[in-house]
């Protein structure tokens, strides 16, 4: 059984499914080469504009495979590099919208934070338990859960590993919508086919400059951002898109 599944929804969306129900999707070695070669692929191919990221109605990811880990040492994990599994998700140059159902723990959690947008059934649950096990968040939880929801909120969710429902992360911050269960992955999927009919350089554009800005000054964030901007002006899309607007008819993103 494939443990992560790969499908083409709709015109340009690719659909990225964890597939590990009998493990409540945990992020064993396996999954997470899986997730790294999907995305290395999802990356190249100019035929997606949007990728939706989830798991199965009762988990998300619940976390990582603890058993794969409780008794290794720190040269073994170092060895591991697991860090290089998660880079291809982490730069992806394309919209990634995770669609959260059930447990989105640990890694599952920190897995759901490299998306660009989130969205989350009424009965998800986020949480960092690490500290419960006698570890720390390790793919990124300290670091993008403060940058999403500031320190005290991050704080009380690290230090007592207690999980948040969907409406908590909705009023921290942490998710960008929370739907009914059954509807999450068709409103992740509707918008990102939305999304994969924007110009895709200018969302490339949009989610580098974002991301690169977000942990640089002020006044170079924006320096970054009026490049971006003037960049696009050299492209097809730019041009098709302000004609038109003008015409006044539906314009046709080619990506160049």
């Amino acid at each position: 059984m494939e443990v992560v599944v790969v499908e083409r929804p709709r015109e340009g969306v690719a659909l990225v499914r964890i597939n590990r129900p009998e493990a409540r999707n945990a992020l064993n070695g396996e999954v997470r080469q899986g997730l790294a070669g999907a995305f290395t692929d999802l990356a190249r191919d100019p035929e997606v504009r949007a990728i939706v990221l989830t798991g199965n109605e009762e988990a998300f990811a619940a976390g990582a495979d603890i058993k794969a880990m409780a008794e290794a040492g720190a040269v073994e994990m170092m060895l591991r590099e697991a860090h290089r599994l998660w880079a291809p998700i982490a730069a992806c140059p394309k919209p990634v919208i995770a669609a959260v159902n059930g447990y989105a723990l640990g890694g599952g959690c920190e897995l759901a934070m490299h998306a660009d947008i989130i969205i989350a059934g009424e009965g998800a649950q986020f949480g960092q338990p690490e500290i419960r096990v006698g570890i720390m968040p390790g793919a990124g939880g300290t670091q993008r859960l403060t940058r999403a929801v500031g320190k005290f909120k991050a704080m009380m969710m690290l230090l007592t590993g207690k999980p948040i429902s969907a409406r908590e992360a909705d009023a921290m911050g942490l998710v960008s919508s929370v739907v009914p269960d059954g509807e999450v992955l068709e409103t992740a999927l509707t918008l990102a086919e939305t999304i994969a009919g924007m110009p895709p350089l200018a969302a490339r554009q949009i989610k580098e400059v974002v991301l690169a800005g977000a942990d640089a000054p002020l006044e170079a964030a924006l320096m970054l951002e009026r490049k971006a901007f003037q960049l696009l002006f050299d492209s097809e899309d730019q041009k098709e898109g302000m004609r038109a607007f003008i015409e006044k008819r539906r314009p046709a993103y080619q990506g160049r």
